[in-house]
């Protein structure tokens, strides 16, 4: 199993506290890796959020493969990131860990978001196929005010190869994931959390549907359903399907992964398109024990599970600020002051949301009331 920390507040803050969440409750992961995906940048990338960031690593081999490339696309480097690195036993470093600003090639400046969108996904796409074979460059995310960072190695001890507890790196939502890799080998694009063009999720289980569901995503046409070098991937895009690409509410998100039996779709007043979505969708349901932790490009967070309530969750905290965890004691960590009364423990027919700014929490249920 893996271990999830995700906080969403209203002030700025430091990934170290999702990771120190992690240390918390680290009976329940190995210390196999770390991710860190961060949105709505505070620090050095405060004045700079309508630029797109690539976040990533490479080798000397594979940074010159990318600064010609980039040039060749046309992209202006105008800031970058880099921790400072303090060697730590057992991990082992490589050459450049970054997050680059860019500015716009000319001929993009006036496209339309989507557009750009699309554009700053297929030159993410074309680096990581560069550099996959021999591993000298990988790419996480290319999209504005949002920073990735994964290794490999236990959570704490990489803040401090980072340097975390020290950088001023912080945002307002930090996704973060110690692993434990229990079905595939270590390998830095089958590390949680997964993004794609402002959608992002984590996931702590194991998805037994992921075959068909993969299959179904790449039989769409759209050039991001790729990589599925974890079977968790396909929630995110899932997400990412349903949102941007269909245009459907979240909610339906929850529909669409865990859909009701008929006889309780028929107690809906939206009966008639969850009917067509349930037919429609159907290979998209998922399968096994999971919970899966996400947030859309306004900045709305959300917890939902499987339908058997197999893996443990928790949100909870004060206006302003709260965290979805793996399990309480993350909780307790992160949000001490918190009124325990009020922590939310979703079931299998629930959605919990907390909207963007962390003003609010509240619990979508499938079933009306």
């Amino acid at each position: 199993m893996c271990r999830l920390a995700a906080i969403t507040s209203s002030e700025y803050f430091s990934p170290i506290e999702n990771i120190l969440a992690l240390e918390t409750m680290k009976e329940g992961h190995d210390g196999s890796g770390l991710g860190l995906t961060l949105k709505n940048l505070g620090g050095e990338f405060k004045e700079l959020k309508k630029y797109p960031i690539l976040s990533g690593i490479c080798s000397r081999k594979g940074k010159e493969i990318l600064d010609d490339y980039m040039k060749q696309l046309g992209f202006k480097l105008i800031h970058e990131w880099m921790p400072k690195i303090k060697p730590v036993r057992g991990i082992i470093r490589r050459d450049y860990y970054f997050a680059r600003v860019y500015d716009y090639p000319e001929d993009w400046k006036n496209k339309s978001d989507r557009e750009k969108e699309d554009f700053l996904m297929n030159t993410r796409i074309t680096l990581r196929k560069m550099g996959e074979a021999d591993e000298s460059i990988f790419v996480f995310s290319f999209y504005p005010d949002i920073v990735t960072l994964k290794e490999v190695g236990d959570p704490l001890e990489l803040a401090e190869f980072f340097g975390l507890d020290k950088d001023n790196l912080e945002a307002k939502i930090i996704f973060a994931q110690g692993r434990q890799n229990t079905n595939y080998q270590i390998y830095l694009y089958a590390c949680h959390p997964f993004f794609i063009q402002g959608y992002c999720t984590m996931t702590n289980g194991e998805n037994t549907a992921f075959v068909p569901i993969r299959e179904f995503l790449m039989s769409r046409g759209f050039p991001g359903y790729m990589g599925y070098n974890s079977d968790s991937e396909v929630f995110c895009h899932i997400l990412h399907y349903s949102a941007r690409q269909l245009g459907f509410p979240l909610t339906y998100y929850k529909d669409i992964i865990t859909p009701l039996k008929w006889e309780e779709i028929e107690q809906r007043p939206d009966r008639e398109a969850l009917s067509l979505l349930k037919m429609s969708l159907r290979p998209l349901c998922i399968d096994g024990p999971n919970m899966v932790i996400g947030f859309t490009p306004d900045g709305t967070c959300f917890m939902v599970q499987d339908a058997k309530k197999l893996r443990p969750g928790v949100v909870g905290g004060v206006k302003g600020k709260y965290a979805l965890m793996s399990e309480l004691c993350g909780l307790d960590k992160v949000i001490p002051e918190r009124d325990r009364l009020k922590d939310i423990y979703p079931m299998k027919y629930d959605m919990v949301i907390v909207s963007p700014g962390a003003k609010e929490v509240k619990v979508w249920n499938q079933l009306p009331a």
